[in-house]
């Protein structure tokens, strides 16, 4: 019996959410008393895996696993968890684990809980699992008693611990020859941004407010002197103002960093829900009676092309002095 965690790689190194993962599939190993196994695909710096937790690595490989097809990925996922006894299989609830986990946990017949925010309570065979329902404004607990189980971890759920601990790396072939993915890659798109939105501690994010994608350039600059990663909402993304990966919201991506700038977003439910996990949020807009307020820690009302110039200023004044 093992505990199996997916990892992944972007940008050369392991995502932050995916430390998580394995930090909180360790932990979950600990409890049972057997090994947490990390799996990831490609190359890059795997060390952090061990210091995570990970005390074995199975490198996947196989040619159909390049373009993180699901369909591919399940059955390599399945053939690892089967080649190491895994009861337990823990993924990070983003983009990739969405899609993945609930494939693997129908594949394995296993119970599923999507989306935990907290560390299970083992009781013999059985789990009982938190997690955030009606878009955070309760919390819901699950119990898993099925002999597999499938948990995907909400992103910053947790502070990640790296110790000095290595893992063992081993090579992993996959067989996938008999199987072809109905999927069909026309294009293959980069992204070109230095930081990774579900990693990012600092997220400036902006909306119609902005009234064109020309204005894009001081959001970025904000941004760049924050160390910051850049998001939008949802109507931006729609008219094609910035591209549909930075959309946060119900149904763009779901992010939890230390601070929030929205800036022109007037705070509808929909965006809320992709966002009110953040720590600190700071609302910027010009009208006063904007929803967002309601569930800003902080709020500036005044137009964003007068605001925006002096907190870049600020900012570069604050680091000028720390040096």
């Amino acid at each position: 019996m093992s505990v199996l965690i997916y990892a992944e790689i972007a940008k050369g190194k392991i995502k932050k959410s995916s430390l998580e993962a394995v930090n909180y599939g360790s932990r979950i190993a600990a409890q049972l008393n057997t090994t947490a196994v990390a799996v990831v695909i490609g190359d890059g710096d795997i060390s952090d895996l061990g210091k995570a937790g990970a005390q074995k690595v199975l490198k996947l490989k196989n040619d159909k696993l390049a373009a993180l097809d699901p369909f591919y990925l399940t059955a390599a996922i399945e053939q690892a968890a089967a080649a190491e006894a895994a009861d337990v299989i823990i993924f990070s609830h983003d983009f990739t684990g969405k899609a993945i986990a609930p494939r693997v946990a129908a594949k394995l017949k296993a119970g599923m809980v999507a989306g935990a925010v907290d560390n299970p309570v083992i009781s013999g065979s059985s789990f009982t699992v938190k997690k955030n329902v009606f878009s955070g404004k309760a919390v819901a607990v699950y119990s898993i008693n099925s002999l597999k189980k499938v948990i995907s971890l909400l992103g910053s759920s947790f502070p990640i611990v790296l110790t000095d601990n290595t893992a063992e790396v081993v090579d992993f072939a996959v067989n996938l020859d008999s199987l072809n993915s109905p999927v069909k890659i026309k294009e293959v798109k980069q992204d070109t941004t230095e930081l990774n939105l579900s990693d990012a501690d600092i997220v400036v994010s902006a909306g119609r407010g902005l009234k064109g994608p020309e204005n894009w350039g001081m959001i970025e600059e904000l941004a760049k002197t924050l160390g910051a990663a850049t998001s939008c909402s949802r109507p931006v993304a729609d008219m094609h103002w910035r591209p549909h990966h930075e959309h946060v919201g119900q149904t763009g991506f779901a992010i939890r960093p230390n601070l929030y700038f929205a800036i022109g977003i007037s705070g509808a439910i929909q965006h809320l829900a992709g966002v009110n996990g953040s720590k600190t949020i700071v609302v910027i807009n010009s009208d006063k009676d904007a929803p967002f307020f309601k569930s800003a820690d902080y709020g500036i009302v005044g137009d964003a092309f007068e605001v925006v110039p002096k907190l870049i200023q600020a900012a570069k004044n604050f680091k000028a002095n720390q040096n």
